[in-house]
């Protein structure tokens, strides 16, 4: 005989109910929520936010825990917690909690946990990666000889090195420690810019973002989005970053003025950007797809088999 989940139906009722705001979930995941949970999948269901959280509401059990993914077109508000009452737990995929509303949170009781340092490596490394690919120009000299135009056109024009770079980051947090080590190995001088100074490194501080894009050559920005970082790169820092400077964002696409990034890069008033985030997710800039000074990855920083596993 099928098992249930091979033949559609729907899953014992004695398993507790759990929402499930993820576009896209492998299938050992998926396998591994549905022997566990009876599983509620927003996105597999089709149906509008309101009317799928009052039919998950109106459940004989209805769900007391829900997983959400950051960045994505689902915020754990007010209405939201207004609609599934039950709700007593609320778990994020990533380590941004921006798309939850914490102090509503609070207010009513519900717990908040997130995917803590699990992903913090492969960020970093994807970092590190981006701002290498786009100083030295690899993927577009990849292009450029996959299309055939090397024995045409000769050498693509030299790009620069990493080493002696000097490099600020935005949020020196748990990601942006680990991008500072491996830049210091590379031979980049770090400086930082975070809400308050912190004692125990040695790069050098900025309380202005302003200041720190100034002397910089890079900026990283792995900071959390809140109300003070959103759009903290602005006009004004990418002015002072230069026109040989680099930005690097892997942290959340609004803390970057993106209108005001496309318009620099276009104009040549900076030297190129890596973004695997972007502020209106899934939707891209679509001047950014004819630039070869910019290196795109869609919002997979976090994802490796090893951290997804």
């Amino acid at each position: 005989m099928a098992s249930p989940a091979a033949s559609g139906e729907a899953e014992p009722p004695t398993l507790p109910a759990l929402l499930l705001f993820r576009r896209k979930v492998d299938a050992a995941f998926h396998a591994a929520l549905r022997r566990r949970y009876r599983l509620l999948d927003f996105f597999a269901s089709g149906e509008p936010l309101q009317a799928f959280l009052a039919g998950a509401a109106a459940s004989p059990d209805p769900p007391r825990a829900a997983v959400v993914v950051g960045g994505g077109a689902v915020r754990v508000d007010a209405a939201f917690l207004d609609a599934v009452r039950s709700l007593g737990f609320v778990f994020s995929t990533g380590a941004g909690v921006d798309h939850i509303d914490l102090h509503e949170c609070a207010r009513r009781g519900v717990a908040v946990a997130n995917s803590g340092t699990v992903y913090s490596t492969d960020v970093a490394d994807h970092a590190v990666g981006m701002l290498i690919d786009v100083l030295r120009r690899v993927s577009a000299a990849e292009r450029f000889v996959r299309s055939g135009l090397w024995p045409v056109q000769g050498d693509y024009p030299l790009g620069t090195k990493l080493g002696g770079k000097r490099v600020g980051i935005i949020g020196l947090g748990n990601i942006g420690s680990l991008i500072a080590k491996r830049l210091q190995a590379f031979g980049c001088v770090i400086y930082y810019h975070s809400r308050r100074p912190r004692d125990s490194v040695p790069y050098k501080y900025f309380l202005k973002v302003h200041e720190l894009a100034s002397e910089s050559d890079v900026l990283v920005v792995a900071c959390a989005l809140n109300k003070d970082t959103r759009h903290i790169v602005n006009k004004d820092v990418l002015e002072a970053l230069g026109k040989d400077g680099i930005i690097i964002n892997i942290g959340r696409g609004a803390s970057v003025d993106e209108k005001e990034l496309v318009r620099a890069l276009k104009e040549g008033r900076i030297a190129g950007a890596g973004l695997d985030v972007f502020e209106n997710e899934p939707k891209v800039p679509a001047e950014l797809f004819s630039m070869d000074n910019v290196v795109m990855t869609h919002h997979i920083a976090v994802f490796t088999s090893e951290s997804r596993s």
